[in-house]
């Protein structure tokens, strides 16, 4: 809504249901790092590399390719994945067809820490989430997912 030349600020209740979503978001996103973190003794961001390794072919991606699939700066990712390498979780190594490159790779204890982390994860995704929510109401959820990434230029969910 345009006033005056100016969009109109949100209203009071717009505000609060704004805050309301993040603020329950950011609970909901700190209790299962902490029971993930406590039942695998993977952080999220462990999880969130070994997720996308495990969908990529042959369990490898390019750093850059792992860096926009999930969200993260080249920087960031970089430091997370010496961290990762020195516990055994992935392996690096320098592209075959670009010396810049760098492919990640996840290996078999990786792949073993991640199947450890999966089933506790989504039992606590369960007992958090979906348990707390109406099969009707979970439809809402996806709903207004969809329309948040159609808004926000995302590709839809796969």
């Amino acid at each position: 809504m345009v006033q005056n030349g100016h969009r109109a600020m949100p209203t009071r209740e717009q505000l609060h249901t704004w805050r309301g979503y993040i603020e329950t978001a950011d609970v909901l996103r700190s209790r299962l790092g902490t029971r993930m973190q406590h039942e695998s003794s993977l952080s999220t961001g462990d999880y969130q590399v070994l997720l996308a390794l495990s969908e990529a072919e042959g369990r490898t991606l390019r750093a850059s390719a792992l860096a926009l699939h999930i969200g993260w700066e080249r920087s960031r990712l970089s430091h997370h994945l010496g961290r990762m390498e020195k516990r055994g979780l992935i392996g690096r190594a320098t592209c075959a067809d670009d010396v810049h490159g760098i492919e990640v790779s996840m290996t078999p204890e990786g792949a073993d820490s991640f199947r450890a982390g999966s089933v506790p994860h989504l039992r606590a995704v369960k007992e958090l989430f979906l348990d707390a929510l109406s099969a009707d109401q979970l439809a809402q959820v996806e709903d207004l997912t969809r329309t948040l990434r159609t808004h926000l230029d995302l590709e839809p969910q796969g």
